[in-house]
């Protein structure tokens, strides 16, 4: 397994390590609950420098990265991100990104899980730009609602940032890129930095009182109650943007024009709507419900299947994510879940389950 630069101080923080895509990573510290209650609470840091973290440059990278993807690439302004998906031909998704204009290039960050997928692909679908792999930069997150106030108080220039800047940015007089933004449903930001300085620039943030270290555990059980997709489970190559209730990330330029992988089959889900799509569901009881769990209704008519599943802290209560026909996506209908033989019963849900607070500016 590969390890971050980060690696010694996981375990001399307690880390437990685990493979995650080939990468030994913490999956908890204190313990996923406590971890996930100090992100909602005050400011938890995750080191996700597993991710890839891919640069694009060329004379127009924004306009040749639309040949690859439905979201509106051309209209980031510099210094600003975008969320985006890589689509195969035939309308399935190969990967989730978050996509950074940074005026001369763009940076890319996609996940760990399909490094070996999405540079290839990007460096055969963009042969006018030069794709370069950046693996001497670390990734932390900083999630919470006392993050900007830590971020701010080691450089006030973030002061003015809201929801998908990015800025350069010196902390503790770390060079640093700052987007504000994550993966948590909280305000926030992710950290690029220099392998080298990593685990200073991690020991400055640990030493600021509202921090504490977090692990993969409850960075799973943040995006799930917030409704956020994982790659290999809500997402893959057999699921549509549509059929993921992703429409919001394919603006209407794109839809009009129909130029990107898989236009046919997504427009087409689009206009007629598709054959399942993503909901929330709760349960009932404290048995959370698994991805792979079936669902059925009361008569035993097959009903879909569960992508994302597990204990939701901050709701108290078992939340998951499901692929259900159109006919049975309707907020309160209920549903049947087989958890290792058991039947459980469950409700379509609203999604998010805890609701977002990413901070868009004050009015």
């Amino acid at each position: 397994m590969q390890r971050t630069p980060l690696f010694e101080l996981h375990t001399e923080l307690g880390g437990r390590m685990v493979d995650f895509a080939g990468w030994e990573m913490p999956i908890q510290f204190e313990g996923v609950v406590a971890e996930h209650t100090l992100c909602r609470a005050a400011a938890a840091l995750f080191d996700v420098s597993h991710m890839a973290v891919i640069e694009i440059w060329g004379d127009n990278p924004a306009a040749s990265l639309e040949r690859l993807t439905p979201a509106g690439v051309t209209s980031i302004e510099p210094g600003r991100q975008r969320y985006g998906l890589f689509t195969t031909e035939d309308g399935g998704v190969i990967d989730d990104f978050m996509v950074t204009n940074w005026g001369e290039h763009l940076t890319i960050v996609a996940n760990a899980s399909r490094r070996d997928v999405d540079l290839p692909h990007l460096v055969a679908g963009l042969p006018d730009c030069n794709v370069v792999e950046k693996p001497e930069i670390s990734l932390l997150a900083l999630q919470g609602p006392k993050a900007a106030e830590v971020l701010i108080r080691l450089d006030p220039s973030l002061g003015d940032t809201v929801f998908n800047d990015a800025r350069m940015a010196s902390l503790g007089g770390i060079q640093v890129s700052a987007s504000r933004a994550g993966y948590t449903g909280e305000d926030g930001f992710e950290i690029a930095v220099a392998n080298g300085d990593a685990e200073a620039l991690a020991r400055l943030l640990l030493d600021q009182p509202e921090v504490g270290p977090s692990g993969l555990g409850a960075r799973d059980t943040l995006r799930l109650e917030a409704g956020l997709c994982l790659y290999g489970n809500d997402l893959s190559e057999t699921i549509s943007p549509v059929e993921a209730d992703l429409r919001w990330s394919i603006p209407k330029r794109r839809r009009e024009a129909k130029d990107f992988p898989g236009a046919d089959r997504i427009m087409t889900e689009w206009e007629n709507g598709p054959s399942r799509i993503r909901v929330g569901l709760s349960a009932e009881g404290k048995r959370p419900i698994r991805d792979g769990a079936t669902l059925s209704t009361a008569d035993g008519t097959d009903a879909g299947i569960v992508t994302s599943g597990g204990y939701g802290p901050t709701v108290e209560a078992p939340v998951a994510m499901a692929l259900v026909p159109p006919s049975l996506s309707e907020v309160g209908t209920p549903l049947v879940a087989n958890v290792r033989g058991k039947d459980v019963p469950c409700t379509i849900a609203n999604l998010p389950f805890a609701p977002h607070r990413y901070f868009r500016g004050t009015k």
